[in-house]
């Protein structure tokens, strides 16, 4: 095979095992993550959802094997800037401040997703993650297949979301929407 293209596409890999149609994360662990979008069109639904995510921080403290992350991207003056907060049970575990330049918000928005999920699935005890974010739409491009220019990053989530469902069926990760409108 001819690999001129590689050169010019190097986040591209067409052969790589966790794309193949046997193994897609898609397909095998559909019940293990969710998204959960907020309707922009209703100003009820900016309420319904604000209260929806009360409730889930509360759930959320009375449960050792859940991990929380909240994070949030902006974008100035081709700056990228990403806050991450992660929570188990009543502590802060970490919280990260990233600044890049230089990169796509896309590209910005998988690497903050990617970093979180590589620090929530460290710990052993935990089988639900839930993210709030703002980045909603960038991490469903986790999930597609055909987004190649976000290959690198997307297979890299998703063999750390694989070996954390893996690990037990049980285990889940939940991707909430939260926007500027919601503090």
């Amino acid at each position: 095979m001819n690999n001129r293209f590689n050169k010019v596409f190097p986040l591209f890999d067409l052969h790589n095992s966790e794309l193949s149609f046997s193994t897609r994360i898609i397909d095998t662990f559909s019940s293990c993550f969710s998204f959960h979008l907020f309707n922009k069109h209703s100003e009820d639904s900016l309420t319904s959802h604000s209260y929806q995510l009360d409730n889930l921080v509360i759930v959320f403290f009375k449960d050792p094997s859940y991990t929380l992350i909240v994070t949030d991207a902006s974008i100035k003056f081709d700056m990228t800037t990403s806050v991450t907060h992660i929570h188990i049970y009543d502590k802060a575990i970490v919280k990260t401040l990233h600044h890049i330049v230089n990169i796509t918000s896309t590209e910005a928005k998988l690497f903050a997703i990617k970093c979180d999920i590589n620090q929530a699935t460290i710990f052993q005890r935990i089988s639900k993650i839930i993210v709030i974010t703002n980045l909603i739409h960038s991490a469903r491009r986790i999930f597609d297949s055909l987004s190649y220019l976000f290959q690198l990053h997307a297979i890299s989530i998703l063999s750390k979301l694989k070996k954390f469902f893996t690990h037990n069926p049980n285990n889940s990760i939940e991707f909430w929407e939260c926007p500027s409108q919601c503090n």
